[in-house]
């Protein structure tokens, strides 16, 4: 393990290198990178933690996000994915996994770290859209384990625009998902035609149509290859998370109130999700497994945190409602725990 370096977001800003070993996918030696905000101020005591988790075509750079996490009191960590942002390294196929259970490693190691750097704190998960997807399969499998869940120190789960299913209708989606398994398993680095569309990326980088800037090479407007095998996992995870997930905690989903789909940027696409079907996110949602808080916000984009100024703060204003909601409803158990503690002393006594 390396030592936090600083990070390319500046001041107050670090990253950590996590050693992932030999590529189970043939592309040599992969890492994923822990990133952390620590603002220059005072010691205050941790509400909790919040680890953070990208999409596809994507990689943390939302400084925005971080700093009102720990204006809240929070201590923020975010994870960039083997072969993604800053773990993009030579020769790797950007994004590219043949399981999302590939994850596990880097989630696993970066919840320990997270946790032993925040004196054992309740970890607040974060994700956003095909982290929407790894995530919650991740949760399952670890719900799986002794003591789920709640164990292993997680407190809730908050997705933002999650990737649920394909779009399109179902017949489409079946047959092509077909194909995908077919073709995943024989040419699993060829990039799928018809992919790479530059209309939510115009939309977002201040070079295009946006306001907010970051790395293109991390982040190209017309995004990442979208190969078969990729897809074909991708596919895998959603069939999952259809037939039901067992996250163990509750989970807050926010997302665009539209889908806006077109080949070239228009600005009607800066006030709807024109990425996913919004319509697909409701409907699987209940698929979680726990309490589930769904709330659509007139005028997001796909990723709402990168929304115009309204339906941002309308997504600022969810989310710290939710996380009162989430103190009230972790308190009463952890006074239960408190009670039933003493209880036991006194009876002991």
């Amino acid at each position: 393990m390396t030592t936090w370096v600083p990070d390319v977001l500046g001041d107050g800003y670090q990253q950590l290198t996590i050693p992932l070993g030999t590529d189970p996918d043939g592309e040599g030696e992969v890492d994923a990178t822990l990133v952390r905000y620590q603002p220059r101020k005072e010691a205050v005591k941790t509400r909790r933690a919040v680890l953070y988790v990208h999409g596809f075509t994507d990689y943390f750079f939302q400084k925005h996000l971080a700093e009102h996490f720990a204006e809240q009191g929070y201590a923020f960590f975010a994870l960039d994915l083997r072969k993604c942002g800053r773990s993009l390294k030579p020769g790797h196929t950007a994004h590219y996994v043949s399981d999302l259970a590939l994850y596990d490693a880097e989630l696993n190691e970066a919840l320990r770290i997270v946790r032993s750097e925040t004196d054992g704190s309740e970890v607040l998960l974060m994700a956003h859209s095909t982290g929407g997807l790894i995530v919650p399969l991740w949760l399952n499998r670890l719900q799986r384990k002794p003591g789920g869940s709640d164990g292993a120190g997680i407190c809730g789960l908050v997705l933002n625009s999650p990737w649920f299913d394909l779009q399109g209708p179902s017949v489409v989606r079946n047959v092509g998902t077909t194909a995908i398994d077919a073709l995943g398993r024989v040419s699993a680095k060829t990039v799928i035609p018809g992919t790479g569309l530059p209309t939510y990326g115009s939309s977002l980088h201040v070079s295009a149509n946006g306001v907010w800037d970051y790395n293109l090479d991390w982040k190209p407007l017309a995004g990442c290859p979208v190969t078969f095998g990729w897809m074909r996992a991708v596919r895998a995870g959603h069939a999952k998370l259809h037939r039901g997930l067992d996250i163990g905690v509750p989970a807050l989903i926010l997302r665009s109130k539209k889908s806006q789909f077109a080949k070239a940027y228009n600005p009607s696409v800066d006030l709807a999700d024109s990425v996913l079907d919004v319509k697909q996110i409701a409907r699987w949602a209940g698929c979680l497994g726990d309490r589930t808080t769904i709330v659509p916000i007139d005028g997001a984009r796909h990723d709402v945190f990168l929304s115009t100024e309204k339906p941002l703060a309308t997504a600022f204003s969810e989310l710290d409602l939710w996380l009162e909601w989430l103190d009230g409803h972790l308190t009463p158990a952890a006074e239960s725990s408190a009670s039933t503690a003493s209880n036991t002393q006194e009876i002991a006594q």
